[in-house]
């Protein structure tokens, strides 16, 4: 029995609705994204069109249905159906689901119940495999040597938009299939914004530049952060960059199966407050990272979730002083039972041309 099948025996289900992109890779293997699962204690049916059957039939050992005008998705939801027994209560994807898609299925089906799991599918994804583990290694990997080649094209003159071009020339030559998220490139006054589009600024002598950027590699999401300054620091920047480095290495040090994300969270976000920079730190140190980017559980002051080992955090603090700049440091993390791995093996003490 699959987890998802365990899922629909626990919360008492005949059946379940897969929706979600990164739930239905997760749990059929289909990388296409575009269809649905339904998933029973019999049944295991992928339906897609006729772009991904090939695809789907190669991917997964799920039975393959094509879906199209004359057999549409919902025809094909019912002939489900009608292979079940008992009460027809079933699962649906209600925070991935548009309200038009259930509205229509709503009317097509002879659901007798209709159950919306939450994000309970997305904590199957929770606890990673070995393979998915080696995949997100190899990711973060992808992002250290593209983070090494970057410093020496890092100099005044170039614009953001050429180094977010390069860093992601680089990931690709190193192995990338896909860009994780849209690469942050901050330099100067723009880097107190966390999530600084990056424009035609061009870099100047004195500028902190973060770069914020990760890839897919087997569809597995990596995700690093470091911050570096052109040419010679100041004091107020090397102060910045000390407390956020003195912040990120206590936060490390804190991830552990058995802590909670608010434990973890604390440890490094007492280190910024006691430094006078508490009002500059205003996003959660970290999340987690699978197949997308953005996962959780989290590392915030208000997550309670208890870590366990398997699971992949990032550990990113940041200061961010409006007229001035900002500095983040980040790192992606396997947790185990005695601390964590980090997974992220680029220089953080003294980056290229950042003396800090």
């Amino acid at each position: 029995m699959s987890k998802a099948q365990e899922l629909i025996k626990k919360e008492g289900l005949v059946g379940m609705i897969v929706t979600d992109p990164y739930n239905m890779r997760h749990i059929s293997g289909f990388r296409g994204g575009e269809g649905a699962l339904y998933i029973s204690a019999t049944q295991q049916v992928l339906i897609t069109d006729s772009r991904y059957t090939e695809q789907a039939e190669k991917e997964s050992d799920f039975t393959i249905v094509q879906e199209h005008r004359g057999h549409t998705r919902e025809q094909i939801f019912a002939e489900c159906l009608e292979k079940e027994e008992g009460t027809l209560a079933i699962g649906y994807e209600d925070q991935s689901m548009l309200c038009s898609q259930f509205d229509k299925m709503k009317k097509a089906l002879p659901v007798k119940e209709w159950v919306p799991m939450g994000g309970k599918v997305d904590v199957l994804r929770r606890i990673k495999t070995a393979e998915e583990i080696e995949y997100l290694a190899q990711a973060e990997h992808i992002g250290d040597v593209a983070f090494s080649r970057i410093l020496d094209f890092l100099k005044p003159g170039v614009s953001e938009l050429e180094v977010a071009a390069e860093l992601e020339y680089q990931m690709k030559k190193a192995g990338a299939e896909d860009l994780g998220f849209n690469t942050i490139i901050a330099s100067g006054l723009n880097s107190s914004m966390p999530h600084a589009i990056p424009g035609r600024k061009k870099l100047e002598a004195g500028d902190f530049v973060t770069m914020d950027f990760g890839c897919k590699y087997e569809g597995y999401c990596s995700d690093m952060t470091r911050t570096v300054v052109i040419g010679k620091a100041n004091d107020k920047q090397k102060e910045i960059y000390n407390v956020v480095l003195e912040a990120q290495l206590a936060g490390l040090a804190a991830v552990k199966a058995g802590k909670t994300g608010k434990e973890v969270d604390k440890a490094a976000r007492d280190i910024i407050t006691k430094a006078g920079y508490g009002d500059c730190f205003g996003h959660s140190l970290g999340h987690s990272v699978g197949l997308f980017i953005h996962e959780k559980p989290g590392l915030a002051p208000s997550d309670e979730t208890v870590l366990q080992a398997g699971m992949i955090e990032t550990v990113e603090p940041g200061i961010y002083v409006p007229g001035f700049g900002g500095v983040r440091i980040e790192d992606m993390v396997l947790v185990t039972e005695t601390g964590c791995r980090n997974l992220t093996g680029s220089p953080k003490e003294q980056i290229g041309r950042a003396h800090v």
